[in-house]
């Protein structure tokens, strides 16, 4: 191969060439100098622009932080106050606790108190029935009673009296199937009927006719004698009374003993009251049964309060007193046994 060709330069340029090379490297130099002093200045600028924005950011940065630790000692002192509230609500709890546990120790002994004193209540409405049922057979006075026990109880609606209420509900049940005998009412009747035997006309009304006397002779005779004379001879007439009996007729009855036969009337009621309450049906019958007879012997059966009377007799003779009456033990041994095992029990 042959070596390109080297291009000639005239002999004339040569020196102004080499005259032209330092300028160049100067103008090089101040331009990389001026390029470096732009490009520091440059550096420069933006180091202080971030030293501002580090210096802002900081400063941004601690006043946060100052509002932090203002918020955080706010914080602390809210934290402290809401621990001292704490505090106090804990402490007032704890005494609400309390007093509730008080108030419901002493709810739960007003609620036995109340349970023992209704209770006993109960048992002496009971016994009171009870006693007025074997003694006077009142059975209405103790169904009511019973009634009145059961609604009380209804009314408490506790558990406990569950089985009290049954008890009672059982004995209603068997005073209901009891045959209805108003003693106190009958008792009363026979009162009335005692208390009007005075009133009752005798059958035997004294209409007397009086015998016919002549006058006294002498009568012309004057003065004061023949006067005393006519007073006395009519007292005499007086003294002699004629009464006209038929066999049908009631016997003839002088003031004395017709006091005595209303005090026998009225003995024979008595005892017919008496055996009512003492329920001896064979002796009440019996005294009612005399009662009526002497009515009808002794006094006017005929008039209003004869009739009236002898009706009465008819009625409370047609009542049967005598019959197995119901007792209500079960409901009294209910209650008493309750009490007994509330009393056993423990606090």
């Amino acid at each position: 191969m042959s070596e390109p060709e080297r291009p000639t330069v005239p002999a004339a340029t040569a020196p102004a060439e080499r005259s032209h090379a330092p300028r160049l490297a100067l103008i090089a130099v101040l331009l990389a100098a001026a390029l470096t002093a732009l490009f520091w200045i440059d550096v420069r600028n933006r180091i202080g622009g971030t030293q501002e924005e580090i210096a802002r950011r900081l400063q941004d940065i601690d006043s946060g932080s100052r509002e932090a630790r203002a918020v955080a000692r706010q914080s602390q002192e809210a934290l402290r106050e809401a621990q001292t509230r704490i505090t106090q609500i804990e402490g007032r709890l704890a005494e609400s606790q309390s007093q509730q546990l008080a108030l419901e120790a002493l709810y739960q002994d007003l609620s036995r108190n109340r349970d023992e004193w209704q209770l006993a209540e109960i048992e002496q409405v009971l016994a009171i029935a009870s006693q007025q049922l074997q003694l006077a057979g009142n059975v209405r006075a103790a169904l009511l009673a019973l009634q009145l026990a059961e609604s009380r109880l209804a009314r408490a609606d506790r558990p406990q009296f569950v089985p009290v209420r049954r008890a009672l509900a059982r004995d209603i049940e068997r005073l209901r199937a009891t045959p209805a005998v108003d003693l106190p009412a009958m008792t009363v009747r026979l009162d009335a009927l005692i208390a009007v035997v005075d009133t009752l006309p005798l059958a035997f009304d004294e209409r007397a006719e009086r015998v016919p006397v002549k006058d006294v002779p002498g009568g012309a005779q004057g003065g004061a004698l023949a006067r005393f004379g006519a007073e006395v001879w009519n007292e005499l007439k007086q003294l002699v009374i004629v009464r006209r009996v038929s066999g049908n007729e009631p016997p003839l009855l002088p003031p004395p003993q017709a006091y005595f036969v209303r005090e026998n009337l009225r003995l024979r009621l008595l005892n017919a009251r008496l055996s009512l309450l003492a329920r001896d049906e064979a002796g009440y019958r019996e005294d009612l049964r005399a009662s009526q007879a002497w009515i009808q012997r002794y006094f006017d059966a005929r008039s209003r309060q004869g009739t009236d009377a002898l009706a009465q007799i008819k009625q409370l003779s047609a009542t049967t007193i005598t019959f197995e009456l119901p007792n209500i033990n079960d409901s009294l041994e209910a209650v008493r046994g309750f009490k007994s095992r509330r009393e056993r029990a423990p606090g």
